[in-house]
């Protein structure tokens, strides 16, 4: 357990923001194994500003769902507080996150994620600007720089934390990394000695042992996970289990087949079938990977149109399993 300013965060364990993954379905499903704190999707802030329907959408927080953080992006102050406001006044949010860290082109060529961290003295003024504007806590998610020549993640966090930063999550690749090659945990364990903010770590946790390994080496007080519970939110579970001492509660191969119904039925309930399942075509594969000719399901999925069509696919592919038919 820690403390963003005045919220408690109950479990070290953080999910990420992910681009149409951390809808409100994926987040319910994260707080029922345990999560401490979950992310929303990255929103913009012109959208927000011009009032766009489907982004004014995105902003909604189920009230039993807490602590959340709505993440934004952009570059302009203007624009910045505006939107920051909105997430402050109008949303059920519990903090606001400022994304530093998207490495995207289609991002950062406008000036925000990653490219933010390129310009230290204008990003100051404009996250001074909505601490400034907002009661909520704000917090911000970067990374190590835009490339190893430029890695000005500790002189542009201690300037955060000065102007009333909550919190820093880190991912530990540079922006040239993108999603490639490894993350380098020393950099969050320099980060926390460094601050009096709580610093959460982020890249590479796919597993308990790497959960416990960041956790070891790093000292930080949260863990973000982000690609390594697709298709794997139970991994939630498993490493809330470790920490409060019981046994894995998810033994069963088969667990994966539920909860990936319980995903889709919940993503349902949210958007709809068809959009539902048209999103599940893309997630659905990741609750059966690496199991025995997962191949041939996976494939059958990427064809499906409704539930019936999921549920009978994994039906039929628990019946093979259970049949010993390899």
């Amino acid at each position: 357990m820690f403390q963003i300013r005045d919220r408690i965060i109950e479990s070290p364990v953080i999910v990420a923001p992910m681009a149409g993954i951390t809808n409100d379905a994926f987040r319910q499903l994260c707080f029922r194994f345990g999560a401490g704190l979950v992310y929303t999707e990255m929103v913009s802030d012109k959208a927000i500003f011009y009032g766009n329907a489907k982004t004014m959408e995105m902003l909604k927080v189920a009230d039993d769902i807490h602590p959340v953080s709505l993440q934004l992006f952009g570059s302009e102050a203007t624009s910045m507080v505006y939107a920051a406001q909105v997430l402050d006044k109008q949303t059920g949010c519990d903090l606001i996150d400022i994304n530093m860290g998207c490495p995207v082109n289609k991002v950062v060529k406008t000036g925000a994620g990653s490219a933010m961290m390129k310009d230290e003295e204008n990003t100051v003024h404009i996250v001074k600007k909505i601490v400034e504007a907002v009661d909520k806590p704000v917090t911000v998610k970067m990374r190590l720089g835009w490339d190893r020549q430029n890695m000005n993640y500790l002189s542009l966090s201690r300037k955060l934390q000065d102007v009333g930063v909550s919190a820093i999550a880190l991912h530990a690749r540079t922006r040239s990394q993108m999603y490639e090659g490894h993350s380098d945990w020393s950099h969050i364990a320099l980060l926390k000695k460094e601050l009096s903010i709580p610093v959460i770590g982020n890249g590479d946790v796919k597993t308990l042992e790497d959960f416990l390994d960041m956790k070891k080496q790093t000292d930080c007080d949260g863990v973000m996970i982000g690609r390594g519970l697709v298709g794997n939110p139970f991994l939630i579970k498993e490493i809330d289990d470790h920490l409060n001492g019981k046994e894995n509660s998810v033994s069963s191969v088969f667990d994966r087949f539920d909860y990936c119904l319980q995903h889709a039925r919940m993503l349902i309930d949210l958007k709809g079938e068809k959009m539902a399942i048209s999103e599940m075509r893309g997630l659905a594969p990741h609750y059966i990977s690496g199991l025995y000719d997962s191949t041939t399901y996976k494939e059958k999925m990427s064809h499906m149109t409704s539930m019936e069509d999921l549920q009978r696919i994994l039906s039929e592919y628990k019946a093979f399993l259970e049949n010993g038919e390899h």
